[in-house]
C-alpha cells in the first residue's frame, strides 16, 4: 500500500516537472512581447458630471473633489473647448435665496475646476436657483442640491 502511494507521488512529481519544463523559456516563465503595446488614444467625447452639496451649502464635500479629479482624468489628452457649470437648488426656502445659493455653488465649482487643471479654460457659470425644482404636479424634484458640469472636448 505504501509502495503504491510512493510510486503515485513520484509519478505526480514527474508530470509536474515535465509540465513546468515545457513552460520554461530563455526569458523565464513570462514571454516578452516583440512589439510594444500601444495605449488607446483618449476618446475626447463630451461628457457631464454632477457635484452634490449639503442643504443650504456651497462648500465642496470630499466626494465632489473626487468627481472633479475624475473629470480631469477623463479630459486628459483632449482639448477642452468649453466648460459650463450650472448651479441648482431645491425648492426649500425663498426663490431669491435659492438663486443666490445656486450662484455660489456654480462659483465654488468653477474655482475648484481651476485648481483641478482647468485654469486655462473659460468656464461659463449659470445659476438657475430653484427653477424647475417643482414638477407640474407640485412635487419637489429630488437631488437638486448640485451643480452640473458639462465638458465640451475635441481631439488635440
Amino acid at each position: 500500500m505504501k509502495t503504491t502511494k510512493i510510486i503515485a507521488s513520484v509519478q505526480a512529481i514527474s508530470v509536474t516537472a515535465v509540465v513546468l519544463a515545457g513552460c520554461a523559456s530563455a526569458d523565464g516563465p513570462w514571454r516578452t512581447l516583440r512589439k510594444p503595446v500601444a495605449a488607446a488614444p483618449p476618446s475626447c467625447a463630451d461628457f457631464q458630471v454632477s457635484v452634490y452639496f449639503e442643504q443650504d451649502s456651497a462648500a465642496l464635500v470630499p466626494e465632489a473633489r473626487m468627481v472633479l479629479a475624475g473629470a480631469r482624468d477623463q479630459a486628459r489628452g483632449c482639448a477642452v473647448k468649453s466648460v459650463r457649470v450650472v448651479g441648482l437648488a431645491d425648492a426649500v426656502g425663498a426663490s431669491e435665496a435659492n438663486l443666490i445659493l445656486s450662484r455660489r455653488r456654480a462659483e465654488a465649482v468653477s474655482a475648484a475646476l481651476a485648481k483641478h487643471g482647468f485654469a486655462q479654460v473659460d468656464i461659463d457659470r449659470v445659476a438657475v436657483g430653484d427653477a424647475g425644482a417643482v414638477a407640474p404636479s407640485g412635487a419637489a424634484a429630488p437631488l437638486r442640491r448640485r451643480a452640473d458640469i458639462l465638458f465640451d472636448l475635441a481631439a488635440k
